[in-house]
């Protein structure tokens, strides 16, 4: 347990100290966000503000991980070395090399932001093609790791086999969830926080599953989130960007599918599923009405979904704790679902 708690405060300082040189760095070279105009009007106040503070809790998660599990791998009992030890880890590495390369391509979105001061940043096509090919490398790697089940496990109920078609489905639904948790990133602190209790929950199954380099990497996470936090909260001095929640996203990925508990982590991150599903709502429902009655409808004042309560008068701070709560009522669910 102190080696948890290590792996939670060393990617916390991490996190947070390097604040004071990511942040005037970004300054200095001018990478400041560009506020979309439709937006909430007060929102613009918010124009300049530096962008690419993921790079904090990224370089906080990475060192605490090296170090943690550096560490487990020379205090942990013999019996627990050998082949098996050599696949946790390397399952470690490629779910961390899955959320780091989901950053790279936030980073080339927001460096063409913050370059060319275009607010759309990567066109979605560029972006799919990008998340298609790094979801197929990812779930061969856990396939050559040894996860060669094509099933859906559904607590309590059974198993639901796929066959061949369990691949082309869990393509999609990485892709998907990463960019669920990159549109949840557009309040002050909402994004991070919602991942603090995120990672707090898959620390819990990890901890009931033996996985012990996956615990370091959820309290990692955390640490990481919570040093970012100091930095962001509202009134934010930086925001994440899309090198950070990309970032994030392919943590939560990683996370629930190197457990193989698909209904789980659909559990879990319901907050950023639902704040995806708000915006295929809002533009199917707008197409739809569109096409019936010559102009379109919509559902949301505005989506993702926190915007439409910023719209409906909510404060930053209470839209961040209302959804850290049914994380948080998520999570504990999911911790229950666990067997």
């Amino acid at each position: 347990m102190w080696l948890i708690f290590l792996a939670c405060a060393l990617s916390f300082v991490a996190a947070a100290l390097s604040g004071l040189f990511i942040i005037p760095l970004m300054r200095k070279l001018n990478f400041g966000a560009t506020i979309y105009e439709k937006g909430p009007a007060w929102q613009k106040s918010k124009n300049g503000t530096p962008i690419m503070g993921g790079f904090m809790f990224i370089i906080g998660v990475l060192l605490s991980c090296a170090v943690c599990v550096g560490i487990y791998g020379v205090t942990k009992s013999p019996d627990s070395v050998g082949n098996a030890g050599t696949l946790s880890v390397l399952r470690l590495i490629a779910g961390l090399a899955f959320a780091f390369l989901n950053g790279v391509i936030g980073f080339t979105d927001d460096y063409i932001k913050a370059v060319k001061k275009q607010v759309e940043g990567l066109n979605p096509k560029q972006k799919m093609v990008m998340q298609f090919v790094l979801s197929c490398l990812f779930l061969l790697a856990l396939y050559l790791l040894g996860d060669k089940d094509t099933s859906i496990h559904f607590p309590f109920i059974g198993d639901l086999e796929l066959g061949l078609f369990y691949y082309p489905l869990m393509v999609l639904v990485l892709i998907y969830l990463t960019n669920a948790v990159n549109l949840t990133d557009g309040v002050d602190g909402l994004c991070s926080s919602i991942t603090v209790v995120f990672s707090l929950g898959m620390l819990v199954i990890f901890s009931k599953a033996g996985m012990e380099e996956y615990r370091i990497y959820s309290a990692a996470l955390a640490g990481g989130c919570l040093g970012f936090l100091i930095w962001n909260f509202h009134p934010a001095k930086i925001f994440m960007g899309d090198t950070g929640s990309m970032f994030l996203g392919g943590s939560v990925c990683a996370m629930g599918f190197v457990l193989h508990e698909h209904v789980i982590l659909a559990v879990a991150a319901i907050v950023y599923i639902l704040e995806a599903l708000s915006v295929v709502i809002q533009v199917s429902y707008f197409k739809i009405t569109k096409k019936k009655y010559g102009e379109g409808r919509r559902i949301f004042k505005m989506t993702p979904i926190h915007h439409h309560f910023e719209k409906s008068g909510w404060s930053e701070e209470k839209i961040v704790i209302a959804f850290s709560a049914v994380t948080l009522l998520a999570a504990a669910a999911s911790v229950l679902m666990f067997r």
